[in-house]
């Protein structure tokens, strides 16, 4: 497997990396609206994690839609209801689709108030289904919830909510979600990483650099370690949902990852700089509070772990 970009999907980097500098929703709108596959959109991801900026429509909604042909209109934001109540990302939702309308409870929406449609898991009588639900329709109710990083999300309450449509696409909503954390992880990451990297080399304590002490050396290997086995756990997942492989152990493994290291390696960052790092006009808090949303959002260490021994 070769996971070197070709010269599209660079240019693609090189475009989503200004796009984040202007975060406006004309230009998160250009990106959305492009007709992207997976791996083009987990580049974008990638990119948005660089710049500690959720965009969890790309794998949320927009590409199950896609793989099943369902369109989307042009600038629409289409995010998904993953989790219920004590079961982050279900398989066996106990939302309801009967009769024409849905009932249930959804928590950990992102973005849900914004967007053109919200992809619910349902149960219904031939089995677990995805419906497509206006979030402005009747009987829907958003309530805020706090995240670290501050970015919108939602519980959603749903009785007796109309729905548009339902397609057997649930086993691809999770892996596509899961994917897109692990890949927006990966910026994160990699992004911390250089920060920590520009600052230890040039922090001096002593009159030498930080970097040239070994146990702050040790530390920033670590971190690097932490960063390189993700991005190789995730484009290698990637890589197998663009060929239409069956991709479900390796996005496990890369979320696994994602759950188990993320938190500790950008908590490595923030002790290498010390007072530094929690200094709110510093960027660094802020890859800080994205991670601990992407290990949330992905239903935590235990979760993903059960998940992994459960697909091997």
């Amino acid at each position: 497997m070769d996971f070197t970009l070709d010269d599209t999907r660079v240019t693609l980097r090189e475009v989503a990396a200004d796009v984040f500098r202007d975060a406006t929703d004309a230009a998160w709108n250009t990106l959305v609206t492009a007709d992207m596959d997976v791996l083009s959109a987990m580049v974008v991801l990638t990119e948005a994690g660089r710049a500690a900026t959720p965009l969890p429509a790309l794998a949320l909604g927009v590409l199950p839609l896609a793989k099943h042909g369902i369109e989307v209109p042009e600038g629409a934001r289409v995010t998904a209801a993953l989790h219920e109540p004590s079961d982050p990302m279900t398989s066996r939702p106990r939302t309801r689709a009967a009769g024409g309308v849905i009932n249930g409870v959804k928590i950990g929406v992102p973005d849900a108030a914004a967007a053109h449609r919200i992809l619910v898991p349902v149960s219904t009588d031939e089995g677990a289904a995805v419906a497509l639900v206006d979030p402005e329709a009747s009987g829907v109710t958003l309530n805020p919830a706090p995240t670290s990083s501050g970015h919108a999300e939602f519980s959603v309450h749903l009785v007796d909510v109309p729905y548009e449509r339902t397609f057997d696409g649930l086993a691809d909503l999770r892996l596509f979600a899961v994917a897109g954390a692990c890949a927006t992880a990966d910026g994160v990451l990699a992004a911390a990483l250089e920060l920590t990297r520009k600052h230890v080399a040039t922090r001096q304590q002593f009159g030498r650099p930080l970097a040239t002490f070994q146990a702050v050396a040790q530390q920033i290997a670590e971190v690097y370690i932490s960063s390189r086995t993700l991005h190789l756990a995730t484009w290698s997942a990637c890589w197998r949902l663009a060929e239409g492989l069956d991709a479900e152990s390796d996005v496990d493994i890369a979320a696994h990852w994602l759950a188990e290291e993320l938190v500790p390696a950008v908590r490595a960052c923030h002790h290498l700089h010390g007072g530094l790092g929690l200094d709110v006009t510093y960027p660094l808090h802020r890859y800080y509070s994205l991670a601990k949303d992407l290990v949330r959002s992905i239903g935590g260490a235990r979760h993903r772990l059960e998940a992994l021994c459960t697909s091997n």
